[in-house]
């Protein structure tokens, strides 16, 4: 007579189980073949792995076994453990089956008959109503969590820990300026791979001790918990076939949101004028991927979207050639005009409103009636920056401090004969790490001792930026222009810019400089095409 050759599955899912748990069903599993006569020639186990999903290595591989022909049976401690979604199950079954292979419990008595199918039938159901019972149970404690803005599970997003007692977010110390970088470059025009080169010279490591990515960086700007709000339930669970999708958002009534419920690390503002510039820069990537230089790109926004629709609208540049002679047009034009055809903003010449943004930085700015007041402004600002270098360079020595100590304790472990590549490889990345901060904290020390803004320096300045008009070096004036231009508002009939720096002494946000569209200038009757 043959023997059977059975194979043993078995698995844990939980925190509550351990190996033992394993142990214990290959025991079992063991004198169920005893009894019946079975040879056991192969175990397959998944440690910590749920049967609501069939991603089980093991699993898988004792799937893929079942076509080699090296067992007759696949046995089970019970039937929750093959699977608790029916559609798995009756999908492996069917698997198993069509290689002559039967399905088997050690608990459950399945014997083919019309009856076992049916108590099977009933088993599988019992086991998905209690895994998704239980799946509805754990996410109302989540949510009652939740409303608590207590932390409720997984890793806390960067810049944040979570208070061991209260079970609340605090601000990671250590990564507040990794926030705090990313955020300020985006907002101020640098691109991912300048950001990710700024955070590694400062110092900055993921978690795992490798340099931050483009993933990261995206996900950080998107991310409005930093703003201070408590966020729960946002993304979409599992579909129907197990897959999860972060992208997938859930209807806003099930979402929790608390504002305040978490501590701010950047302004609601900041956040905002971010999340325009990255809607921007996706539309631009498409029809208006520009081969022009646009001076004023991420700065200029339709003033009538932004009153119809409640949030600000880049304009986009825009090139297109018409007429007979297919005259070269380059405009700026609103971004919703493609998108919904809502917008009835006309174009805006490129030449017309790039100069009339330089007219005014020499009006407004670079001029030498204006100096004495810049120098001041300058001067003061330069003060609070230094605040902020301070507790920059508090936080760059503290780091540094902790690699020096890792350094030396893998340098005694060598010492005491512990050498492994490993250990050796994390030796020289911390010393490369030594390197970046060292240098780090001599840069921070420079600025915090550069001498205070002069008006002799202003007016060096102010010649450069003539030079650089002259020769129309591009480059250079688009840099002078993100300096000091904060926003430009373009409406059907008049035009808003409104600089970094107020020179009239005022904290009222009103626009530095507004032109009328529908005439050249006051006086002139010249009528200013877009």
């Amino acid at each position: 007579m043959k023997t059977i050759r059975a194979s043993a599955y078995c698995r844990f899912s939980s925190d509550n189980q351990r190996d033992e748990s394993i142990d214990a069903q290959i025991r079992a599993i063991e004198d169920y073949c005893s009894k019946n006569g079975y040879q056991l020639v192969k175990v397959y186990a998944d440690r910590a792995k749920s049967a609501t999903s069939d991603r089980r290595p093991d699993f898988q591989k004792m799937i893929a076994d079942s076509d080699k022909g090296l067992f007759d049976v696949v046995i089970v401690h019970k039937l929750d453990r093959f699977s608790r979604d029916k559609y798995d199950s009756a999908k492996y079954k069917r698997k198993l089956k069509a290689n002559d292979i039967k399905l088997l419990s050690v608990t459950e008595n399945l014997d083919g008959s019309p009856e076992s199918i049916i108590l099977e039938s009933l088993l599988e159901g019992m086991a998905e109503y209690y895994s998704k019972n239980l799946a509805r149970e754990v996410m109302k404690g989540m949510k009652e969590t939740a409303y608590k803005c207590m932390h409720t599970g997984g890793l806390p997003p960067i810049g944040y820990a979570v208070d061991p007692i209260s079970k609340k977010y605090i601000i990671n110390e250590d990564e507040r300026g990794i926030i705090q970088t990313t955020f300020s470059m985006y907002h101020d025009g640098y691109g991912y791979n300048q950001i990710i080169t700024a955070l590694h010279e400062k110092g900055f490591l993921s978690r795992y001790g490798k340099p931050i990515g483009k993933n990261t960086l995206h996900g950080i700007l998107r991310n409005e918990k930093y703003t201070g709000v408590y966020i729960f339930n946002l993304t979409d669970s599992k579909d129907a076939l197990g897959k999860r999708n972060s992208n997938r958002k859930k209807d806003s009534e099930e979402v929790i949101r608390i504002d305040g419920g978490m501590p701010t690390i950047v302004s609601k503002e900041l956040f905002q004028q971010v999340q325009v510039k990255i809607a921007a820069n996706k539309n631009q990537t498409g029809r208006y991927k520009a081969k022009e230089l646009y001076l004023l790109s991420g700065l200029i926004v339709c003033g009538e979207c932004s009153n119809n629709l409640g949030y600000e609208y880049a304009m986009m540049g825009n090139t297109k050639f018409s007429g007979r002679n297919k005259l070269k047009y380059v405009t700026y034009r609103c971004g919703n005009r493609d998108q919904c055809k809502a917008c009835k903003n006309p174009e805006l010449r490129r030449e017309y409103i790039e100069s009339y943004a330089i007219d005014e930085l020499q009006k407004k700015i670079f001029n030498d009636e204006s100096i004495p007041m810049l120098a001041r402004q300058l001067t003061e600002f330069q003060a609070k920056k230094d605040v902020s270098y301070q507790s920059e360079a508090v936080r760059l020595e503290r780091k540094l401090g902790e690699t020096n100590k890792q350094i030396d304790n893998i340098i005694n472990a060598v010492a005491n004969g512990v050498s492994n590549i490993t250990l050796l490889s994390k030796l020289n990345e911390l010393e490369d790490l030594k390197l970046k901060l060292d240098q780090s904290i001599i840069e921070h020390q420079a600025k915090k001792e550069r001498a205070p803004v002069t008006e002799e320096v202003l007016r060096q300045l102010l010649s450069k930026f003539k030079d650089h008009i002259a020769a129309r070096n591009l480059p250079e004036i688009k840099k002078f222009v993100a300096s000091y231009v904060d926003k430009v508002i373009v409406y059907k009939e008049h035009v808003e810019l409104i600089l970094k720096l107020h020179l009239p002494e005022t904290q009222n946000p009103q626009p530095d400089s507004v032109v009328d569209l529908t005439y050249g200038g006051e006086g002139s009757r010249t009528p200013v095409r877009r």
